[in-house]
């Protein structure tokens, strides 16, 4: 083809550099390497096949276009111009060119149009008056909304059509240019007529039109198989356009990697383990445990209290691992519906329950190909789930709803849980086999409580953020919220300590958060000291629950589900204390 010799470029640039810009063409465009591998096509490929580009490039042009000429182009190497082909019941025309680089064929390119409609009105033309007018109305509505100049003209050379983006190469209106002898508007005989005299079909040729080198197209107009006319179309106004198009393409995807690297790095220092806040001696070992895990492939099972920061780590491990460019998909097991997680997480077929998305939908797992899925609340999923993820995890297969064609995923899992597996287990809650595919990797994050020498750097973390949110210039706290903070046991942990402190910015009047400004559960908070009481080790233990479960349940306004979570328990089972402690 014309356009492939406009300039001496590597093949991966040509297809780059002309992608975005023959999408815009009403033309499709497939190219293949000489194992007749589609290697390249257009938008407009898309649209003739009804298929995405990545179920089309990557396999076999007969797949798609049987009996092509495009491997004998490249056997013979020689073109083949104008030929015509059916596909799904419609004409095309299609221009076969070999690519040639350094005197080597290295693949083939076709350049193809869908000419039924074009062609059929054509051959209306010529009956009967009225009808013609009515299809030349329509038609030259339909003409005027493209951007490419297009003309026609019939065997005398008279112009039977034109729109205005090719009249405006001579800075005329349409309608002074039908019924014009073309070769008086050129002074010469058009290059585009000649394919009234060939019978061929020629794309992406260079010529000039009024002065202006531009790229077109040509082709014979036929009826009952004798040549009526040609059809002449610009796709290109100038050459200077092109490349300019192709350097802007270039600059735009310099611009989108930059963009892209700046994320990808912006993301990683963002949840790197340097990013979570604590300089305990558990915390800080559990850290460098979390840099050796990211390096592995393995499941990893986090377990904690809630509020402790489980999804932190999991981000941490995803950003710290060879995986962090693919994506990280969070799943909630205890917030989605137990009759919508099945599609959620491994999708579903087109059709396969009433209410289906046309086309289907990709699952949680698909998202997550490449990179990382997160299941938060593990333990809440329903036994009927935990068999199907068991599956997903040993045979790295997922199975859409209501299809039965496997998937194959590349997903590196990441659970969490706040709830004791080992006594859901023993209860029938939780799938023994499950639980050992699932634990190959256990991290435990302390809870608040036993890691206090945090709660400075955790409490000067969330005011120096609360600043910037609320705009204030809150300096810190005094010694008496300090002591407070120091003495209160968190059973919701640092969610908890930061609620507390997003309370008092909303409270507060001056650049210190004080007492006044801290709910009234934390007001008479005491420090636990171990002392000798009655009944030794199971009261103290008693007492010590039966006040953790007081605050928690004035921390979350009396809401029992809330304070349940707070303390890592079931509903049933705060039920089952509030009845024992007869709180």
């Amino acid at each position: 083809m014309a356009i492939l010799k406009l300039k001496k470029l590597k093949m991966e640039n040509v297809v780059v550099s002309l992608e975005d810009i023959v999408d815009s063409s009403s033309n499709a465009v497939v190219a293949v390497n000489c194992a007749g591998i589609i290697v390249y096509c257009n938008s407009q490929v898309e649209k003739t096949l009804g298929l995405p580009t990545r179920l089309i490039i990557g396999r076999h042009v007969e797949k798609f276009f049987p009996g092509t000429g495009l491997l004998e182009v490249m056997s013979e190497g020689k073109p083949q111009l104008g030929c015509k082909f059916v596909l799904n019941g419609d004409t095309y025309l299609s221009n076969r060119n070999p690519i040639i680089i350094d005197g080597k064929i290295v693949g083939a390119v076709a350049v193809f149009q869908d000419v039924t409609e074009i062609q059929n009105i054509i051959d209306t033309l010529t009956t009967k008056n009225e009808i013609v007018c009515e299809l030349q109305e329509t038609l030259a509505n339909v003409l005027e909304l493209s951007n490419d100049g297009i003309i026609a003209i019939d065997r005398d050379y008279k112009i039977t059509m034109v729109n205005q983006p090719y009249a405006s190469f001579f800075n005329k209106k349409p309608q002074d240019l039908i019924g014009m002898d073309v070769r008086e508007l050129y002074h010469c005989k058009p290059v585009f007529a000649r394919s009234m005299e060939t019978g061929e079909t020629e794309y992406g040729y260079v010529t000039t039109l009024n002065g202006k080198e531009i790229i077109a197209n040509r082709k014979p107009i036929k009826k009952d198989g004798q040549i009526v006319g040609a059809l002449g179309t610009v796709a290109f106004k100038t050459i200077s356009d092109l490349y300019d198009l192709s350097q802007k393409i270039q600059k735009l995807r310099t611009q989108r990697d930059y963009y892209r690297n700046e994320l990808d790095r912006a993301q990683r220092t963002r949840f790197t383990c340097e990013q979570i806040i604590g300089q305990s001696p558990a915390f800080s070992a559990l850290k460098e445990t979390v840099k050796k895990v990211a390096k592995s492939h393995s499941t990893v099972l986090i377990r904690g209290e809630s509020g402790t920061g489980k999804e932190l780590f999991a981000r941490a491990i995803h950003a710290e691992s060879s995986r962090h460019r693919g994506p990280f998909v969070r799943v909630n097991c205890a917030a989605i519906p137990e009759n919508l997680l099945e599609s959620e997480l491994f999708g579903y077929k087109e059709g396969a329950f009433t209410g289906a998305k046309r086309g289907g939908h990709v699952g949680k797992f698909e998202l997550a190909d490449k990179g990382v899925i997160f299941l938060d609340e593990i333990g809440d999923m329903p036994l009927m789930m935990q068999a199907k993820l068991l599956r997903v995890l040993q045979e790295k297969e997922i199975e859409r709803l209501g299809d039965t064609k496997p998937r194959k995923v590349d997903v590196r899992v990441i659970a969490a849980t706040n709830r004791d597996l080992e006594e859901m287990i023993i209860n029938g809650e939780f799938r023994e086999d499950l639980y050992y595919r699932v634990n190959v990797v256990t991290l435990n994050i302390p809870p608040l409580r036993r890691r206090g020498e945090d709660i400075d750097l955790l409490m000067h973390y969330f005011i120096k953020r609360f600043n910037e949110i609320f705009g204030l210039e809150v300096a810190g706290a005094d010694n008496e919220v300090i002591q407070i903070f120091k003495n209160h046991r968190w059973p919701g942990n640092v969610r908890e300590l930061e609620n507390v402190i997003e309370r008092a910015f909303n409270v507060i009047d001056g650049n210190m958060i004080r007492k006044e400004h801290l709910p009234m559960y934390l007001h008479n908070s005491q420090k636990y000291k171990v002392i000798s009481r009655e009944g030794g080790l199971a009261k103290l233990v008693e007492d010590i629950e039966r006040e953790a479960i007081v605050d928690a349940l004035e921390a979350c306004g009396g809401n029992k589900n809330r304070a349940a979570a707070m303390l890592g328990i079931s509903r049933a089972g705060l039920y089952k204390k509030l009845s024992r402690y007869k709180i």
